[in-house]
């Protein structure tokens, strides 16, 4: 392992690597020297993913369709990873939907329950799958990507930032479970992430508060003291360092990576 790759020579399973955040790491963790394995429910994202994975590094990354709601789907996706590539090094617990944009009071049980059955169940369901041959091997990584919004709640958000901030018990929960077997978990948090994503909460709040979208977008970056979101590359970068063994001190943390606009 070297600086420059502090991946080398692992193997890196990451959900919901078809696009956004999930995307920004598994082609930072391939330039850190892993070998990736591409989980996520569109199986075309994940396909361009794995082919600029193995015209950058040379490396060809094996593509998992997996719906992570599903236990079935997650031992299965897992199964294949350790057939093919012999271990799981690491694992970056992505996958997340935005969840409604409505008050508590108007939001559906239907969609409550569907952000918690992906943001929550689905990093449970991952966890569960892929810590067995960790504990066996005594050792491994796992990153948990989460948000800063568990911590410092946004208008009109239940589903989505009661999610989030659940993520904080349980990664710390399994790093407190899992240390004892040479098994580290850890807790991303981003900011605002300036992508798609944000475009569609900003759009959405926008029409909930009758308010421009450009407006709400200067109040968001005001917020922070560095005035501007997170690149996702910033957040893949959070998210590589704690997978590798210049981690190897740091177990059950939550990194804020938010420009500033959390700093708890």
């Amino acid at each position: 392992m070297s600086a420059a790759r502090p991946l080398d020579g692992k193997v890196v399973l990451v959900t919901g690597a078809g696009r956004g955040l999930g995307r920004a790491t598994a082609l930072r963790c391939g330039r850190a020297g892993a070998t990736l394995a591409l989980a996520g429910r569109t199986t075309a994202d994940l396909d361009a993913v794995a082919a600029t994975l193995e015209a950058e590094t040379g490396v060809p990354a094996i593509v998992v369709p997996t719906d992570v709601r599903d236990a079935d789907a997650t031992r299965d996706m897992v199964t294949q990873v350790l057939d093919d590539l012999g271990r799981v090094d690491v694992l970056v617990a992505n996958s997340g939907i935005g969840g409604p944009t409505a008050p508590i009071w108007e939001v559906s049980p239907e969609d409550w329950d569907e952000t918690y059955a992906v943001n929550v169940r689905g990093v449970f369901l991952c966890c569960r799958s892929v810590l067995p041959s960790m504990v066996a091997r005594r050792s491994g990584s796992i990153v948990v990507v989460g948000s800063m919004s568990g911590k410092r709640p946004l208008l009109n958000r239940s589903a989505y930032t009661s999610s989030k901030l659940a993520l904080v018990g349980l990664t710390r929960t399994v790093a407190l479970e899992a240390g004892e077997h040479g098994v580290r978990a850890n807790l991303v948090s981003p900011g605002p992430v300036a992508g798609p994503r944000l475009d569609a909460v900003l759009q959405a709040q926008a029409q909930a508060f009758d308010r421009p979208e450009a407006e709400l977008r200067a109040e968001f970056q005001a917020v922070s003291p560095l005035r501007r979101f997170v690149e996702p590359e910033q957040v893949a970068a959070a998210v590589v360092f704690l997978a590798s063994d210049e981690a190897g001190g740091i177990t059950g943390e939550d990194l804020n990576v938010s420009a500033g606009t959390t700093m708890y």
